[in-house]
């Protein structure tokens, strides 16, 4: 939101340790290595088993530590020439030590603004129902880092942090994927470039919609980044068997399956579904993009160019051949509704809810049927939230019931839009307590209207759009609702961050191929084994962790 960009920021918050902090979480991590805290955990669960093993695990010796550190050359001149990206400049290393991730994190946490916007975010997805009142997400936040972190690229000291508890040959492919994003840096700077949209609270119109039309471009960098350190991490695995994603690509769709299951995971699976398609969509998505560009245009349409003109959007990274033919992308606009609110309320939140967006909101709300038939219908959605300047307390202040929300979406038919709305009317009592339905104040059979703890809801169908306003009092929430659906038109608006500059040129015969923005530093979790064969051939000596299975490659033994 939107909701991608919220959960992007728990990368940029601990300076991109979790965005790319948590990089093959996908790949690697969901064979029962738990990547995320229990829901509404109140404290940082228990550490799990194969935490616990590296917890016990002795510190490397000084000749291990030796190897580890010469094999970081290697393994960056590897990565230059699987993604073509020139080697400016050797990276440094470091060595460090499991309290000292820990200090590092809990103090990031707790200075970077970052984590405050995190938090401010937080009861903005709550109002919408994406969270359980009772989550705590710092709590959550913290048990995630701690627990998975196994090495970084730190973009903001040009680092890249080794693990003294991790077994060298373990921490090899993480250097593959945190040193993808080393050669990024050196390309385009990843603190800059990861500077798109804004973070400052919008409080006039051109401001709102300025945040709108950048809205999702941090989110789909990311999915650039870590598609791209995906792809090597793959690739650099691979190489015993002579075999890459790019020449592999019956692969694919295995490996997509697999960074999306969450069943190798028990914490992950327990987590808020919201959590869950968060963390993984830069992996999953970002590697299915990166794959897209590699097979139209090869390695360095996939990496160079990508970098120099990214896409924008959920909906382009979801989309690669909408992407690849400059198709708009769906935006809605915001009018002018400061003079309507702003005497009573403060300015909390505006952005869009895009495809990715309400492909988790119908999957929590409907479940996945629901979902795989709605989402595609999406063609645009903005939301707006704002607090009651009667909330002065910092209990009052993190609680919903100060939230105004308003939520416009936009279907590509009026069948779809009836669907949404049936969808998010019925989650309603989920959410609040001493729901009434008033169909006594409703104008005509276009409105619900309802009393909650909360205030008033008003949900209102007409043609292929849907609005919601919910804590707004019904008289207020019609004149947002007149002002906003007045706004529209048929005419999709193309993303801002997403324009492409002809200057950047395109790939092979295409008119052009753009890339993708990034944020976010590396990392990444260890994951246990389970055989099944990627070819379909017979069992061979070279396995390799990818996505919480044990896959078996044909092809001679990589020596481990």
């Amino acid at each position: 939101m939107g909701l991608v960009r919220h959960q992007a920021r728990m990368g940029e918050w601990c300076g991109g340790l979790l965005s790319r902090g948590l990089p093959v979480l996908a790949m690697v991590a969901l064979c029962g290595y738990p990547v995320c805290a229990q829901k509404s955990a109140p404290s940082p669960v228990g550490t799990p088993a194969a935490a616990q093993d590296d917890a016990s695990h002795p510190p490397l010796t000084k000749d291990q530590a030796k190897e580890l550190f010469r094999s970081v050359d290697d393994i960056l001149s590897f990565v230059s020439g699987d993604t073509k990206l020139p080697i400016v400049h050797g990276v440094k290393r470091k060595l460090i030590t499991r309290d000292q991730v820990n200090k590092f994190l809990r103090e990031k946490f707790d200075e970077d603004a970052g984590a405050k916007r995190l938090e401010r975010a937080e009861v903005v997805l709550k109002k919408f129902g994406l969270l359980d009142r009772d989550f705590h997400l710092r709590p959550f936040l913290i048990s995630l880092l701690t627990e998975q972190v196994a090495g970084f690229y730190d973009n903001k000291t040009k680092t890249v942090n080794l693990l003294d508890w991790i077994d060298v040959d373990e921490q090899k492919p993480v250097l593959a994927h945190e040193l993808t994003h080393a050669l990024q840096d050196q390309r385009i700077d990843l603190t800059k470039w990861s500077a798109v949209g804004s973070d400052d609270i919008a409080h006039n119109v051109q401001e709102d919609n300025r945040h709108i039309q950048t809205d999702e471009a941090d989110a789909a960098r990311d999915a650039v980044a870590e598609g791209q350190a995906m792809v090597v991490f793959l690739d650099y695995t691979l190489r015993p068997t002579g075999k890459t994603l790019e020449n592999s690509q019956d692969m694919m769709g295995r490996l997509k399956d697999s960074v999306s299951d969450t069943s190798g995971s028990p914490i992950l699976a327990r987590a808020p579904l919201l959590l869950q398609k968060s963390l993984l969509f830069p992996y999953s998505e970002g590697l299915s993009f990166e794959d897209a560009i590699l097979v139209k245009g090869g390695k360095d349409a996939a990496f160079a160019a990508v970098l120099a003109n990214p896409p924008a959007s959920s909906f382009e990274i979801m989309h690669p051949a909408a992407y690849i033919a400059h198709a708009p992308v769906p935006v809605l606009r915001l009018p002018d509704i400061h003079s309507l609110i702003d005497a009573d309320y403060t300015p909390y939140d505006v952005g869009v809810m895009g495809e990715f967006d309400v492909r988790i909101l119908t999957e929590l709300f409907g479940g996945e049927e629901i979902a795989d038939a709605l989402t595609p219908a999406w063609n645009g959605g903005i939301y707006y939230a704002a607090q009651r300047k009667s909330a002065l307390t910092a209990e009052a202040k993190e609680s919903t019931a100060s939230i105004g929300l308003l939520y416009e979406s936009k279907w590509k038919n009026e069948d779809s839009a009836r669907s949404f709305l049936r969808v998010y009317a019925e989650q309603l009592a989920r959410k609040y307590s001493g729901l009434v339905r008033r169909t006594k104040d409703e104008a005509d059979d276009s409105e619900q209207v309802y009393t909650t703890n909360e205030g008033d809801v008003l949900l209102t169908i007409s043609g292929t759009g849907v609005f919601v306003s919910e804590g707004f009092p019904l008289e207020l929430a019609r004149k947002l609702r007149d002002s906003v659906v007045s706004a529209q038109s048929d005419a999709p608006l193309q993303v801002a961050g997403s324009m492409r500059g002809e200057e950047q040129g395109g790939f092979g015969g295409d008119p052009g191929l753009e890339l993708v923005r990034m944020l976010g530093s590396a990392g990444m979790t260890r994951a246990a084994l389970v055989g099944r064969s990627i070819d379909g051939g017979k069992p061979a000596r070279t396995r390799t962790e990818l996505g919480g299975q044990r896959y078996t490659l044909s092809g001679p033994s990589s020596g481990r």
